[in-house]
């Protein structure tokens, strides 16, 4: 028995058809072995593909998106994957990218909504307890520390550096005015201290 579960939200929607898996002894309102997928985005060509297009889409978008709440957007997707996705001035750019030879890509323009939709479709999914599909999506990556640098503001950049060389030289003032302590001077018995004979 064929089984589907639908996702929307206000210009995403997101079917997914799949079959359960009994032989992993799955409910039967589980979908374990996934057919295909279809992406519908509001105003736009509606989308189809099988697990590695979803999978793809997946390991895209999400972080993607969480790169752009960091406040430090960039591409995800090499050329030889079927999803890419990128920022554009406008908004953001997806790419999808068929495995038919001489087929061109298909690009559509994303504004901000249109992305939130789909990553809360996406989540959704990602949630559901009536699906059982070991999606392979990357785990969630730290900042690297030159986009961290970037966010802090140039004041508390130099903070440290110049608290240090601050200490630094309140230091080397301070030990100046110390005394130098004076060497100990020779006592006369210890000069006149007759030696001993041999």
């Amino acid at each position: 028995m064929k089984l589907s579960s639908r996702y929307e939200q206000t210009s995403c929607r997101l079917v997914i058809e799949g079959l359960p898996d009994l032989s992993a002894g799955q409910s039967s309102q589980t979908i374990g072995i996934l057919t295909g997928f279809s992406l519908a985005l509001a105003g736009k060509t509606e989308l189809e593909g099988k697990r590695e297009h979803l999978q793809a889409l997946m390991a895209a978008v999400m972080p993607y998106a969480r790169q752009l709440l960091s406040g430090m957007p960039r591409a995800f997707g090499a050329d030889d994957q079927p999803v890419a996705i990128r920022p554009q001035a406008d908004g953001h750019q997806l790419e999808l990218r068929s495995s038919q030879p001489d087929t061109p890509p298909l690009t559509l323009q994303l504004d901000d909504a249109e992305l939130a939709d789909l990553v809360r479709c996406l989540d959704r999914l990602q949630l559901d307890p009536n699906l059982a599909l070991p999606m392979e999506v990357p785990t969630p990556q730290p900042l690297r520390r030159s986009e961290l640098r970037h966010r802090l503001p140039l004041t508390r950049r130099l903070a440290a550096p110049v608290v240090g060389v601050a200490a630094l030289l309140v230091t080397a003032a301070l030990a100046s005015l110390l005394p130098t302590p004076k060497p100990p001077a020779a006592t006369p018995a210890s000069v006149n201290a007759p030696q001993r004979a041999r």
